[in-house]
């Protein structure tokens, strides 16, 4: 995939899953929707996975992504960012780990490690579960040098069972 025009600011990763409704097309909006703000660019974007729900099983099986952007946003500025596109999708918190339109986690912001009551960077589970990691892997040119031999060790321990790719880099269309 080539890579998309950068801008001075920090890279983060930002994990996208769906499980209702027209789950890519929520995927492919909310890419659209970053990629449309003065103070987010897209740097690159994974393929496209089907995988396994996680936690709570009974329910769809969801299609996952991931995206790396460069952002002037500090950490807490960029959940605001996403919980807004979340909501726009229509996104309800019901049940833990339970079905949604569209879910965004902010994975890592750079190197920065953020631990406040509203947000943990990196993600808490990041390293446990494969359907962010595989997706991750694909980023890796663009992963921080610190990051990478641990998302390595990480995917290597939880394997890729559940993980499918449905659509390579490009899916999104947009840039």
């Amino acid at each position: 995939m080539k890579p998309f025009p950068s801008v001075s600011g920090i890279r983060a990763f930002i994990g996208l899953g769906a499980n209702l409704g027209e789950r890519e097309a929520a995927l492919r909006g909310a890419l659209s929707m970053l990629a449309k703000r003065p103070d987010v660019r897209m740097v690159a974007y994974s393929g496209l996975y089907e995988t396994e729900p996680v936690g709570y099983r009974e329910q769809p099986r969801f299609l996952n992504a991931v995206a790396c952007v460069e952002t002037t946003l500090e950490p807490e500025p960029l959940l605001d960012v996403l919980l807004a596109i979340e909501r726009a999708f229509g996104r309800q918190r019901i049940v833990r780990w339970g079905p949604r339109t569209l879910d965004l986690d902010l994975l890592l912001y750079g190197e920065r490690r953020v631990q406040s009551e509203r947000l943990t960077v990196p993600h808490p589970r990041l390293f446990e579960r494969a359907f962010v990691l595989v997706p991750l892997m694909e980023l890796q040119t663009w992963l921080p040098a610190s990051v990478l031999p641990s998302v390595r060790r990480a995917l290597a321990a939880t394997g890729t069972d559940g993980v499918a790719m449905r659509k390579g880099a490009g899916w999104a269309n947009i840039g």
